[in-house]
């Protein structure tokens, strides 16, 4: 594969990540905790990074592509961790869902507001493995997409 072609697989796969992840929030009701929405984020900057290198030249675009996927599933190993408790959450795991709803909202019965997720609650899982965990292998995989495209350049 050309170091384009591997950009593509690497970018598109952050993309494809998040519009599951998307797809699962708002399509299958599934309310994100904040390390879900941490691990949104490096996906984001990927697809930039990916969109930007596939027009500038050179290996440091290709490196923070690299560099996102492996924060990615870094913070997704955390979040398995916490899952599973071997270790605490943040202090914002289990209050996050509720940012910016008001009082009145609260109380008003016209307005849907989810319920608080919990960083430690599992929500969805195949084969025994969460989200957060497929995020972690997924992530691993797209880093070594990542690294031959650096390998490339």
């Amino acid at each position: 594969m050309t170091r384009n072609q591997l950009i593509l697989v690497a970018a598109g796969g952050s993309l494809a990540l998040l519009l599951g992840a998307f797809g699962f929030q708002y399509i299958g009701g599934l309310v994100p905790c904040v390390l879900c929405w941490y691990q949104r984020y490096p996906h984001m900057a990927a697809v930039v990074i990916g969109a930007l290198a596939l027009v500038v030249r050179g290996r440091a675009l290709p490196l923070l592509g690299l560099l996102a996927a492996v924060a990615t599933a870094g913070i997704g190993g955390f979040h398995v961790g916490v899952e599973n408790g071997w270790w605490e959450g943040l202090a914002t795991c289990s209050v996050n869902t509720l940012q910016g709803v008001s009082a009145a909202d609260l109380l008003n019965t016209d307005v849907t507001v989810g319920a608080p997720a919990g960083c430690g609650t599992i929500a969805w899982s195949l084969f025994g493995i969460s989200m957060a965990g497929w995020n972690v292998i997924a992530s691993l995989g797209l880093a070594v997409v990542w690294l031959a495209a650096v390998r490339k350049s």
